[in-house]
């Protein structure tokens, strides 16, 4: 019984996690500047869906849901970062600095604060994310099984397999670094994900 429930739901996951948006945007972004920058992106990230998860457990995104000025006020938030970051990427692209390749200055340790507390802004600034968490999970907990903790740990299991996922993902563009580290190459990598965030961004703008 409990395969039959669990396998259903990593496939759903693994579709999740395929579909382009945002935060893979950042992830390889970040992975581009270090394997150490990628990852913790990625645990931002997950920190955001795991939350996201205990929060429709909760049944506050219903809130969130039936709240047009809550959801419009979310959604102007979430626009603004990911304008953020894809302004700064495409002036990081356009100086022709390191941009998002470079380490901070503060070393290794403030940089990967700042890739995770990325990660995780960008995911909870999304009230889409709030709202399909909403809608997923509770399509897979089991018949007769307690909401709340079941919708929990199911927002544990789907944050843990999309860092094994996304991990790969880093470990991808580690291997390509010795293109990717090439100036040029760089260069048009930041505008092009910098244009796409601002892409992303002015659609969750103007969409009702």
């Amino acid at each position: 019984m409990l395969t039959d429930t669990l396998l259903p739901f990593i496939g759903a996951c693994t579709l999740v996690a395929a579909a382009p948006g945002p935060s893979t945007v950042l992830i390889i972004r970040q992975s581009m500047q270090s394997r150490r920058a990628g990852m913790m992106t990625v645990l931002g990230n997950e920190t955001g869906v795991f939350l996201w998860g205990v929060v429709a457990a909760l049944g506050l995104t219903a809130v969130l849901a039936a709240s047009e000025l809550a959801y419009d006020v979310m959604r102007y938030v979430g626009a603004v970062v990911l304008l953020g970051f894809g302004v700064q990427a495409i002036r990081a692209a356009r100086r022709g600095d390191a941009g998002g390749f470079a380490v901070p200055e503060g070393g290794v340790r403030q940089s990967s604060w700042r890739s995770y507390r990325n990660g995780a802004l960008l995911n909870l600034a999304n009230p889409k994310a709030g709202v399909f968490a909403m809608s997923f999970l509770p399509q897979f907990v089991p018949s007769g099984a307690p909401v709340m903790p079941a919708m929990i740990g199911l927002a544990g299991l789907w944050a843990v397999y999309e860092i094994g996922y996304y991990g790969l993902y880093v470990w991808f563009v580690r291997r390509l670094r010795g293109v990717l580290s090439r100036a040029g190459v760089r260069r048009r990598l930041e505008m092009v994900s910098g244009g796409v965030l601002v892409a992303l961004g002015v659609r969750l703008a103007v969409e009702g």
